[in-house]
């Protein structure tokens, strides 16, 4: 079973060594399935954005976590990464602005009422 604390670790320290640009990690346990944390981070172009993402999946491929969904290369505006226990979308700066990612999955869900 894959450490998630390592997996999440591996992606941080990735991202920051390809440069990624205000890299915000949310904490999703509780709050959906799709996975354990949310990474967001943004690049300075499509290029970088592209840069960012194959380095990132080729340190996931290498440290043993290589089964990651990707979507998005060809186009390098917003690119998906799903490893299972972590989703990292990376951005150009409009892209990310726009869709505000960060702001939906931050949110702390409301509390429900109790029917009476």
């Amino acid at each position: 079973m894959p450490d998630p604390a390592r997996l999440l670790s591996i992606v941080e320290k990735a991202l920051d060594d390809a440069k990624a640009e205000n890299v915000v990690t949310i904490d999703l346990k509780g709050k959906t399935s799709i996975g354990d944390h949310m990474i967001v981070a943004s690049g300075r172009s499509q290029r970088h954005v592209g840069a960012v993402a194959d380095q990132l999946v080729k340190v996931l491929k290498q440290e043993g976590f290589g089964r990651a969904r990707v979507e998005g290369m060809p186009q390098c505006d917003w690119v998906l990464i799903d490893t299972g226990d972590i989703v990292i979308h990376i951005f150009r700066p409009e892209v990310r602005e726009f869709y505000n990612l960060e702001k939906m999955w931050s949110a702390d869900r409301p509390i429900e009422r109790l029917a009476v």
